[in-house]
C-alpha cells in the first residue's frame, strides 16, 4: 500500500530552510522546464492533477500545478507535509483507509475529498528536502512500480534543474565579481607610479603596466614591446654595463622563482636613465607548473639622489666638525693661557696699585689741609682711579680663578656660606641699609665651598649695588630639591634686568647701564663659569613688583 524508498537527508530544519533558501524559487514563477516535467508526472501516473511543492517554515508553495489552480497554503493542510521530511517515494491508492491520511482536510472533505495521493521528495545532493512532486486523484488508484519509478526520476530531474538554475546564478555572480576584480587589478595597475610586467613561462611579456609602458614608449596599453626591443635597456648599478639576457628581471624570476630588491639602471624610451629596484615573483597553477612570472620595478632615481647628497653633506659636516673640534682645541688652548696671564697680571697690578694708593693717602694726610680745590680735587679723583682699578684687578683675579683653579668638590652648608658673604659685605650692606636673609632652612649641597661662596657673593653684592633708588634693598636666598639637583633662587628689589639684555648680560664686561660705574661687568661673568664647572645652569627672570630672580640649577653630583 505504502512504497518508501530511503535517500540520504538531514533532518535539520534550519539548515533546510537555509538550503530552500539559497535556491531562491520559492515566490518565483516556474519555467518553462519545471512546468514541463509536472506535464510529464502526471501523464506517468494517469492522473490529471500533479503539482510541484516547495515547503518553507509556514507554507506550502505551489511553483506549478496541472489540472487546477494552485497557489500557497498553510503548511498543515497541505498533503505533502505530512511526510515530506521522511524523504523517498510515496503512494497512498485510498487516503480515507490511511490511518495518517484519513482526516486531513484535503480528504474528509474540509478542504477536498483527495483519494489516491502519490509523491516524491525533492532532496539536494547536501541531503536536504525542499518539498515534493506530488499526484493526485479523487478515485481510488494504485502505481505500478514503474510507474513510480520514473515519478522518482522525475524528482530527480527537478532537482537537477533547481541545481542548474543555482549554479548559474552563483556563475553570474562569480562572473560579475571576476569582472569587478579585473576590472579593480587592471586600475589599480594603471594607476600605481610603479612598473609592472608580466610574462609567460617562455619569457614573453603578456602584461605591462601604464608606468612600465611609459618607460618603454609604449602608448597602447594592448601593445607589448619584443625583448629584443627591449634587451639592451637595462644596466647593472654603475650605468654602463648592459644586463645580459638571462640577468634581466623576469629571466631571472623565471630561473630563481623570485626577486627581492635587485637594484639596476634603465634607460627610458627618451634615453633617460633612472635607477630601479626590482622585485619579483614565479607564479604556478594549482598543479605545480611554472605558467609565468610577474616583475615590480620601483623608481628609486630620487632616493639615490638624495643619499649622494646626503652622503656628500656627512662628509662635508665631518670635515666641519673635524676643523670645529681643531678650533676648539685651539680656543681652549688660548683660554688657558689668557686666563694664566690675566692672573699673572692681574696679581703683578695689586703691589704696585696699593703702592700708588698708599702714597695718595699720605699726600691727602699730609698737604690735604694746604692744597688748593683745583689739587685737592685732582689728588681726590686719583685716588678714586686706583681704587676702581684695585676693584677691577680683583674681579679679573676672581674670574681667572673660577675658571682656572681646580674644583674640589665636598660638602658645602648654604647657610654657613650665606654667614661668610654677609660678613665679607657687612660694611657694603650697612652702608646700603640692605636687608640680606634666607627662606628657611638652606640644605647641605655638593660643591666646591670656595667657589660656592664667591657666587653667592657676587650676587649679593650685584643685588645691593644696582638698589632701587626708592627703596631699600631686599635679598632673599633660597634653596629646593628637585629630582635631578638643587635649585637656588637669589631674589631683591633692584632696578631689573631688561628682558632684551638677558641674553648678553653673562658675557665679558657686559653691563646693562655702562654709565652708572658701578661695576666692571664681570661679576656675573665669573657667576656663570662657576656654575658651569659644577654643571649647572643659571638664568635670569621677573619679580613680581619689580626685582631680579636669579635662578641657579646645581646637579646633586658635580661631574667627573
Amino acid at each position: 500500500m505504502t512504497a518508501l524508498i530511503d535517500l540520504p537527508f538531514r533532518d535539520l530544519e534550519q539548515d533546510r530552510l537555509a538550503a530552500l533558501h539559497e535556491y531562491q524559487l520559492l515566490d518565483e514563477p516556474a519555467d518553462d522546464e519545471l512546468s514541463a516535467v509536472v506535464r510529464v508526472a502526471s501523464v506517468v501516473a494517469g492522473v490529471t492533477r500533479a503539482t510541484l511543492n516547495l515547503i518553507d517554515e509556514n507554507r506550502q508553495c505551489s511553483l506549478t500545478t496541472v489540472g487546477y489552480e494552485g497557489g500557497t497554503m498553510p503548511r498543515d493542510e497541505g498533503m505533502c507535509g505530512v511526510h515530506f521530511l521522511e524523504g523517498g517515494t510515496i503512494q497512498i491508492p485510498d487516503a480515507t483507509l490511511h490511518p495518517r491520511y484519513a482526516n486531513h482536510p484535503q480528504v474528509d472533505g474540509r478542504l477536498g475529498k483527495v483519494r489516491f495521493y502519490a509523491s516524491t521528495s525533492l532532496v539536494t545532493p547536501g541531503g536536504y528536502v525542499l518539498g515534493t512532486l506530488c499526484v493526485f486523484d479523487f478515485v481510488p488508484r494504485t502505481l505500478t512500480d514503474q510507474q513510480l519509478a520514473r515519478l522518482e526520476d522525475l524528482g530527480a530531474v527537478l532537482v537537477g534543474l533547481f541545481e542548474r538554475r543555482r549554479q548559474a546564478r552563483l556563475n553570474a555572480a562569480m562572473a560579475a565579481e571576476s569582472e569587478r576584480n579585473r576590472k579593480f587589478i587592471d586600475t589599480v595597475l594603471e594607476t600605481v607610479e610603479v612598473g609592472i610586467a608580466a610574462s609567460d613561462e617562455t619569457g614573453e611579456l603578456t602584461v605591462l603596466n601604464r608606468a612600465a609602458r611609459r618607460w618603454g614608449g609604449v602608448e597602447l596599453s594592448n601593445e607589448l614591446p619584443s625583448r629584443d626591443r627591449g634587451r639592451y635597456r637595462m644596466f647593472r648599478p654603475d650605468g654602463v654595463t648592459p644586463l645580459a639576457e638571462d640577468e634581466t628581471p623576469l629571466q631571472r624570476v623565471l630561473r630563481e622563482n623570485y626577486l627581492d630588491g635587485a637594484e639596476m639602471i634603465l634607460r627610458t624610451a627618451s634615453d633617460e636613465y633612472i635607477s630601479v629596484l626590482a622585485s619579483g615573483r614565479a607564479m604556478f597553477a594549482d598543479t605545480g607548473e611554472r605558467i609565468g612570472a610577474v616583475v615590480a620595478l620601483t623608481d628609486i632615481t630620487s632616493d639615490r639622489v638624495y643619499r649622494r647628497r646626503l652622503e656628500q653633506a656627512h662628509t662635508e659636516v665631518a670635515l666641519r666638525e673635524e676643523q670645529l673640534q681643531a678650533a676648539v682645541v685651539e680656543l681652549e688652548r688660548s683660554n688657558d693661557e689668557l686666563e694664566g696671564f690675566a692672573a699673572a697680571v692681574s696679581h703683578d697690578l695689586v703691589r704696585p696699585l696699593a703702592g700708588a694708593h698708599g702714597y695718595l693717602d699720605l699726600l691727602d694726610e699730609a698737604y690735604g689741609k694746604h692744597l688748593d680745590a683745583r689739587a685737592a680735587k685732582w689728588v681726590g679723583g686719583a685716588l678714586r682711579a686706583v681704587e676702581r682699578m684695585q676693584q677691577l684687578v680683583q674681579a679679573l683675579l676672581s674670574y681667572a680663578r673660577a675658571g682656572h683653579a681646580p674644583c674640589q668638590p665636598g660638602e658645602v652648608d648654604l647657610n654657613d656660606v650665606v654667614e661668610q658673604v654677609t660678613a665679607d659685605l657687612r660694611t657694603l650692606i650697612e652702608s646700603g641699609q640692605a636687608d640680606v636673609g634666607v627662606q628657611g632652612r638652606l640644605p647641605v649641597i655638593t660643591g666646591d665651598h670656595t667657589l660656592i661662596r664667591q657666587l653667592l657673593q657676587n650676587l649679593v653684592d650685584n643685588a645691593i649695588k644696582y638698589r632701587h633708588p626708592d627703596r631699600r634693598p631686599r635679598i632673599r636666598i633660597s634653596c629646593s630639591a628637585e629630582p635631578d639637583g638643587w635649585h637656588i633662587v637669589v631674589t631683591d628689589n633692584g632696578m631689573g634686568i631688561p628682558a632684551e639684555h638677558r641674553a648678553r648680560i653673562f658675557d665679558m664686561f657686559a653691563q646693562v647701564d655702562p654709565e652708572s660705574r658701578k661695576g666692571h661687568g664681570i661679576g656675573l661673568s665669573t657667576c656663570l663659569r662657576i656654575v658651569e664647572r659644577h654643571g649647572g645652569t643659571i638664568e635670569l627672570d621677573d619679580v613680581p613688583g619689580g626685582g631680579t630672580a636669579v635662578r641657579l640649577r646645581m646637579p646633586l653630583v658635580l661631574p667627573g
